[in-house]
């Protein structure tokens, strides 16, 4: 079995402690919760409104690529402890804990879309036989648990009382979504009643009693918490960014200032990395979303725009140094090395590096793309896109390859065998992913975010 699951699953819940567990939705956050679950010994039944999904899954199939999640769904699904259906009712019938796991997307003020939650905490009060806990899994604004306490009461007057509303946030990464699921740092529930507590305490015993903290708060502590985690990690990002804009106008190196950084406990080295910039679903949705409600609040936070703002022009300074090295974009051929918007995983929803594609292509470039898991999605985003089958197919003619999503495969390319098959030996590593003295010995000039740029020496001086 592999090992991220032999090594964090915690010991099952004993027989008189399993819950019947319900998870609306099966995307990331859904999926993942349905087998961390499955896994310790609850019954769990996912649902989606997708039926391909829903028989993908039952097929243990994934509908997306997460590393060791596949592996894991074949356990549970041959264990017997996890199932799926499209039908709400067949999900929610029993359960004694259902958790909202569905989309919150921007809608064009920023601020979270919440009909799907809507929706979904409906279903479940038609659906619901008997007293249980509805979870919120979903990333959303303070404020939606007292909305969905009301929704109970109108849908269904009599049971609403027996139904209680929770805040259990997900600290998902995707590319580790199911290593910080079965071995968190942290688990949090905001809840009203001692009754929910104690149901959520009941569910996260195999956790907690492997040490992991469990934090009780009340809700609306626990619906903000999760968007200013999020928040303060796109924060820590465009610092980077804003000190690698600095650093390349004052000759400095912005990896060695993040290492002496991140040597300081209070701060840390994690997301210190200068590059491209974040991407992703969540924080760029997440960090609008939470400046709205602070304005709805009647608290201005322009800090947040800023953030967005630099993060934004990291692209733009990947861009310059295209424009840079090759002087005018137009007829040049562009090989981008990597396309999702973080290594670990196939999604690309707005990815640096398919926005830096996009804006080669507006100017007149040609983009040849690699990306060992999200190429299929990366041509659907990027329509003009072309892909290529490996790294060296996408550098072959190219007058510059760009590093633009660090992959770990990328650390064992052949660099002086890409020199040879490229028009111009031009290296941009748009996330400071590969060693300087190896990509220069190999021929190639090179550039980097925040750090000087480093030119070969003549063909006749190199080792």
């Amino acid at each position: 079995m592999n090992e991220v699951i032999t090594r964090s699953r915690p010991a099952k819940v004993a027989p008189g402690e399993r819950l019947r567990v319900a998870v609306i939705g099966t995307g990331h956050v859904g999926l993942i919760t349905c087998t961390s679950l499955a896994a310790v010994g609850h019954d769990v039944v996912g649902n989606d409104a997708d039926r391909d999904k829903i028989d993908l899954l039952t097929s243990g199939r994934m509908p997306f690529y997460e590393p060791d999640v596949a592996e894991l769904l074949d356990v549970c699904l041959a264990d017997g402890r996890l199932r799926f259906t499209g039908d709400t009712s067949d999900a929610v019938s029993g359960a004694d804990v259902v958790f909202i796991c569905v989309g919150t997307p921007p809608r064009a003020s920023g601020k979270a879309n919440l009909v799907a939650v809507e929706q979904a905490a409906r279903q479940v009060a038609r659906a619901a036989t008997g007293p249980l806990v509805i979870a919120e899994k979903s990333t959303v604004p303070a404020g939606t648990a007292e909305r969905v306490q009301r929704t109970l009461w109108l849908e269904r007057p009599e049971l609403a009382a027996s139904i209680d509303v929770v805040s259990n946030p997900e600290f998902l990464r995707e590319g580790r979504a199911l290593e910080d699921s079965l071995e968190p740092d942290r688990i949090l529930v905001g809840a009203s009643t001692q009754r929910a507590f104690d149901v959520m305490q009941r569910l996260y015993r195999p956790f907690v009693e492997r040490g992991v903290r469990l934090i009780e708060t009340n809700i609306a502590t626990a619906e903000l918490a999760k968007h200013a985690c999020n928040v303060f990690l796109a924060m820590k990002i465009s610092y980077a960014n804003a000190l690698a804009r600095i650093c390349e106008r004052a000759d400095g190196d912005v990896t060695a200032i993040v290492e002496v950084m991140g040597a300081d406990p209070r701060i840390g080295p994690e997301f210190l990395g200068a590059g491209l910039g974040y991407g992703g679903y969540c924080f760029p949705k997440d960090l609008v979303a939470f400046e709205r409600l602070a304005a709805d609040l009647g608290y201005e936070l322009p800090l947040l725009s800023a953030v967005a703002k630099i993060n934004d022009d990291a692209v733009d300074a990947a861009l310059h140094k295209l424009r840079d090295a090759l002087w005018n974009l137009e007829d040049k051929r562009v090989a981008l090395l990597g396309l999702a918007f973080k290594p670990g995983t196939d999604d690309v929803r707005f990815s640096p590096a398919l926005a830096l594609a996009q804006n080669l292509l507006e100017e007149g470039a040609t983009v040849v793309g690699y990306d060992p898991y999200a190429a299929a999605n990366a041509v659907r985003e990027c329509p003009g896109l072309e892909l290529a089958d490996d790294p060296y197919d996408a550098a072959r003619g190219a007058h510059c390859v760009v590093l633009s999503t660090g992959w770990p495969e990328f650390r064992e390319l052949d660099l002086a065998k890409m020199a040879e098959i490229v028009s111009f030996p031009i290296l941009v590593d748009a996330r400071n992913f590969l060693e300087p003295e190896e990509v220069v010995s190999a021929g190639f000039t090179h550039y980097q975010m925040g750090r000087p740029t480093i030119h070969p020496p003549p063909r006749h001086e190199r080792g």
